[in-house]
């Protein structure tokens, strides 16, 4: 989908993915110590709000500007201390070229052909600091045959191997793994992997 197209589907008057963050950042999340987040493809920015209420500084970035100002909107009614830890960049997340500042890295359901997938995996990488978190999480392959929702369309998909694949030896891989969520439809399969750029050797351990 290009970006028209997320606008299109951006502009219903309900939430596309609802409003509480996703459970798997909020299970390898919580227990981090807060600080700069970058969400690359953050739709209505329900992870960036999550984050921003405990404390992180986030920059959220998505193409759809349609996304970005309903997602401005929902939290125009959170505290100000709370907005003003929110920055919202409209953009295509594989042309950035962040300063390696973050703490945490996000790139969650944000599904592209493979060379323009690396291309984000670059940017992700790019932008995390040397004692960072890189977690990114979508649609397994699998999903297709044996889960629900998310995209019909192999080529987008991808396996926590692939994904380990896309990262190399940039960075180390501390979780590579194919995740089960369940919800009200069904269980969904989705590929998880949690990297940095140095071991996790100093006590903040997600999870």
């Amino acid at each position: 989908m290009d970006s028209a197209a997320w606008d299109a589907k951006y502009s219903a008057e309900d939430l596309v993915y609802g409003a509480p963050p996703n459970q798997t950042l909020v299970e390898f999340v919580t227990a981090l110590p807060r600080g700069r987040a970058l969400d690359l493809a953050s739709g209505e920015g329900r992870n960036a709000l999550w984050l921003a209420t405990r404390g992180w500084d986030v920059t959220a970035v998505d193409f759809s500007g349609v996304a970005l100002t309903k997602a401005s909107r929902i939290t125009a009614t959170a505290p100000r201390s709370v907005r003003e830890r929110l920055t919202w960049v409209h953009a295509d997340v594989t042309d950035l070229a962040p300063e390696p500042i973050y703490d945490l890295v996000l790139m969650l359901y944000l599904h592209l052909p493979h060379e323009q997938r690396r291309k984000a995996v670059d940017v992700a990488l790019a932008g995390l600091e040397p004692d960072g978190f890189l977690m990114i999480l979508g649609h397994h392959s699998d999903n297709i045959e044996h889960g629900i929702g998310g995209p019909r369309v192999p080529e987008i998909l991808y396996t926590p191997e692939e994904l380990a694949s896309d990262v190399g030896d940039r960075a180390v891989i501390h979780l590579c793994e194919k995740r089960l969520p369940t919800t009200d439809s069904g269980t969904a399969i989705d590929a998880l992997l949690l990297a940095g750029k140095s071991g996790l050797g100093t006590g903040n351990e997600p999870g």
